[in-house]
């Protein structure tokens, strides 16, 4: 990103889902179609935010909160934007959005072998607290619980 771009975020609405379904499409082995992020986009449970760059949607995060509680359901940055702080950038802004609306923990799952999503989680104070076992179905690869109880 050099000085004449511009990354901005905002919640996500429903004419957004193609483009992040574009996105979820790059990022991972058994992506959401579109459908599943217009829908997510009027869930009064669901906080989805995108990272604008210069008008293209780049990167999105979303959780659902519920009471005190957020869980998070998907983190993705386009892979042609990754390694340049985006995805840091993304998950504080989530991590805003959802203490906005009351949250004062948060959880998700992550795979193991994710080592840079677990880096980025580590930074903002969530732990490992276990394992479920065979989680993904595309490989069977068990998924890190991660929480955070004092946002």
């Amino acid at each position: 990103m050099g000085k004449t771009t511009r990354l901005t975020f905002r919640q996500m609405t429903q004419d957004d889902a193609d483009a992040v379904a574009a996105i979820e499409e790059k990022s991972f082995a058994m992506p959401w179609k579109r459908d599943d992020f217009w829908r997510e986009a009027t869930n009064e449970l669901a906080t989805y935010i995108v990272g604008e760059l210069d008008g293209k949607i780049i990167a999105y995060a979303g959780a659902w909160v519920s009471f005190n509680q957020a869980e998070v359901m998907s983190v993705a940055v386009d892979p042609d934007f990754r390694g340049q702080g985006v995805g840091t950038l993304l998950f504080g802004e989530l991590i805003k959005a959802v203490k906005a609306r009351g949250a004062t923990a948060i959880t998700l799952e992550v795979r193991p072998s994710n080592t840079a999503a677990i880096k980025l989680y580590k930074n903002f104070g969530l732990k490992s607290v276990g394992r479920r076992k065979g989680y993904y179905l595309d490989n069977g690869e068990d998924a890190l619980i991660m929480w955070n109880t004092r946002l």
